[in-house]
Parts: C-alpha cells; sequence; structure tokens
C-alpha cells in the first residue's frame, strides 16, 4: 500500500510545526525575534546562565546552527556571550537587563496561543504530553536518548 503525503504522520508534524511557527511571526515580530530566538530566550529566562553547548543540548540544536543566532541576539543587546574563565573553550550565555524585562512581555505567549488553539487547558496537556511522548520515543529509536 502506498502512502499519501497526508497518511505520513512525519508530514503531519512538520507542517504542523510550520504552521505553528507562522502562528508566532507576528507576536514575535513586534520584539524583532523570530521563534528559534525566542526558544532561546525562554531557556534564558527559566534557567538562566548557561553555556553554549548546554543551550544546544537544550533545544536540540547543533552549534553550527546556534552561533549564528546567538550572534543576533546579542547585537540585538538581549544576550552577553562571554569566554569561561575556568575554560576558554567554553562560551557562556547570559541575559542583559533588556533581555530579562522582556520576559514579562512574552512570558504567557506560547500557552496563551497553544489554549486559544486546543480549545481547553484539559487538551492542551493532552496534546504535550502526547507529543512530547512522540519526541522521546523518536530519540531512543534515534539513538539521542
Amino acid at each position: 500500500m502506498e502512502m499519501e503525503l497526508d497518511d505520513m504522520l512525519c508530514f503531519s508534524i512538520y507542517a504542523a510545526s510550520r504552521e505553528l511557527t507562522r502562528l508566532y511571526r507576528p507576536i514575535l515580530d513586534q520584539f524583532g525575534l523570530t521563534y528559534p530566538q525566542y526558544l532561546v530566550m525562554v531557556v534564558l529566562w527559566k534557567h538562566g546562565n548557561t553555556t553554549v553547548t548546554a543551550l544546544g543540548d537544550k533545544l536540540l540544536l547543533d552549534t553550527g546552527t546556534l552561533t549564528p543566532l546567538l550572534k543576533r541576539l546579542q547585537e540585538a543587546k538581549l544576550i552577553d556571550r562571554k569566554r569561561s574563565i575556568e575554560d576558554e573553550r567554553k562560551v557562556e550565555i547570559g541575559l542583559t537587563e533588556k533581555g530579562a524585562a522582556l520576559e514579562a512581555q512574552l512570558k504567557d505567549v506560547s500557552r496563551n496561543l497553544f489554549v486559544e488553539l486546543c480549545k481547553t487547558e484539559e487538551n492542551y496537556v493532552q496534546t504535550l504530553a502526547a507529543v512530547q511522548k512522540l519526541l522521546k520515543d523518536a530519540q531512543v529509536l534515534s539513538g539521542r536518548e
């Protein structure tokens, strides 16, 4: 049996991801952020200072993808990047005052968007759990977990 594109789970997830990112765009554009930059900021707001490597692990991004993104955030004066004093091979990332202040304006964006999309808090929680399980299973299958 041949599969149609619309019958492929991978395509539906890919297409849904693109549409969800598109929903964020008008909100994030007001703050000069792209969706990947927003994700970096979310991690920093939640966990504070970190290294490029740890940030990449958390976001599932390699340093080649992360470095230009971080450079743009630094140019926007939202983060600071500096070499670790203990180990100069490590680059530490931290929020500037401007970056920290942005949290108050964007802290509920994701939750509000998805509660609106899922219609109820219960649907949101169920959808999130299903997608997180799928991600974890895929990571196990690929040897990443």
